[in-house]
């Protein structure tokens, strides 16, 4: 196997619930040893989520191995002193303190960059340093409604949230690549930068599709459930035995499955369906049609059809049926990693680099690591 690709690079995190650990465990994942800075007794409040898994939170377990946990009190000497030291010394600090928080403790970006140029500076906020909404304490779901996406989720009936967790994971995905980005500007120009992320940003980047909709035509797109609100068909329908979701991409595709899945080739002629304009127009009379034909078949009619045909389908899988998918088996996906209880399972990082093994680290107890990493610092 090679070289892990950000081994030698030290992070230290000022960090809690999602966003940031999410962004710093894939620095860890690749290499990287990440300092995780937590508040003395309970540590990151995402350890008392639950105890679902070793007596791990769920949250926490997935979010944070191979980090080093340090427990300090940053509102007080010696914390603040040893943080700043440690900071110091780092090539990239992320925090996702509320706005105005790591300043007042002295380490904004402009005291940190006067120390140390080289350090690449990184806050995660829900929505952003300055503005009207900077103070507003925000998480996930209040996030997923301030940018929209609950507007666009859900029934015809009645709003939804996603069900993860994607307005953390997107800011944490872009703060990851951000750092990314500022590791190899650094390599051009020998110094650091701001990077400042913002959770309603980056949702808001998620929705320009509706709102392009919106700005061009004046439309608001409707909630669709589980069935695509833009491009019809697209969704899931219910055969005789179960459900099936597959999607049309191009008018060409919705021949060969009038042709061959519906087996009724005509419908690609009407005018009232042959551009996906006029199917979005006329979605109730199609998706009835579609309701009529798929129910009087077996799911494995349906699909070996939309196989046959070229159209992209997948099943409605839940969650038990996700933990035994065959195609995570097969590509061997699983590894197992060490927390306090014993070993729990682990699906390796998506990042898939070639020849490099992701480090898989051990999930910290609280305070695990803080006599070590306090050890090298100069003494106060």
């Amino acid at each position: 196997m090679g070289a892990l690709p950000l081994s030698g690079l030290r992070v230290v995190a000022v960090e809690q619930a999602v966003s940031a650990p999410f962004c710093t465990r894939q620095l860890a994942d690749l290499g990287a040893e990440v300092i995780k800075i937590e508040r003395p007794g309970e540590g990151d409040f995402a350890r008392g989520y639950d105890k679902a898994i070793k007596g791990e939170s769920a949250y926490f377990a997935w979010l944070n191995r191979g980090k080093k946990s340090v427990v300090l009190d940053i509102r007080a000497e010696p914390g603040r002193t040893q943080l700043a030291q440690l900071v110091d010394s780092c090539d990239v600090f992320v925090h996702n303190l509320t706005p105005g928080a790591i300043e007042r403790i002295g380490l904004g970006y402009d005291e940190v960059h006067g120390r140390s140029p080289r350090t690449i500076w990184v806050g995660l906020s829900g929505y952003g340093p300055d503005g009207p909404h900077r103070d507003r304490k925000a998480y996930d779901m209040l996030i997923q409604a301030e940018s929209g996406i609950v507007s666009l989720t859900g029934s015809a009936d009645e709003p939804a949230k996603v069900g993860v967790s994607i307005a953390d994971i997107g800011s944490g995905m872009y703060a990851y690549s951000s750092i990314l980005a500022a590791l190899y500007a650094r390599e051009k120009s020998g110094e650091g930068m701001r990077i400042d992320i913002s959770m309603l940003e980056c949702m808001t980047e998620w929705m320009m599709p509706p709102l392009y909709t919106f700005l061009g035509e004046g439309r608001v797109s409707a909630r669709a459930g589980l069935r695509h609100n833009m491009i019809v068909p697209y969704g899931a329908y219910a055969c005789a035995d179960g459900r099936v979701l597959f999607a049309i991409q191009s008018d060409g595709e919705f021949r060969r499955f009038c042709d061959g899945v519906l087996q009724q080739p005509g419908v690609a002629d009407d005018t009232a369906y042959s551009t996906n304009g006029a199917r979005l127009l006329h979605r109730d009379a199609l998706e009835a049609l579609i309701d009529q034909v798929f129910s009087t078949l077996p799911l494995a009619t349906v699909q070996e059809r939309l196989e046959r045909s070229g159209i992209a389908n997948a099943a409605v899988n839940d969650v038990p049926q996700v933990a035994n998918h065959p195609q995570l088996a097969a590509r061997k996906r699983w590894r197992t990693v060490q927390v306090p209880g014993g070993e729990i399972p682990a699906l390796l990082p998506p990042h898939n680099l070639g020849g490099v093994e992701p480090v898989m680290g051990a999930v910290p107890a609280l305070g695990e690591h803080t006599e070590e990493i306090l050890n090298r610092l100069p003494r106060i």
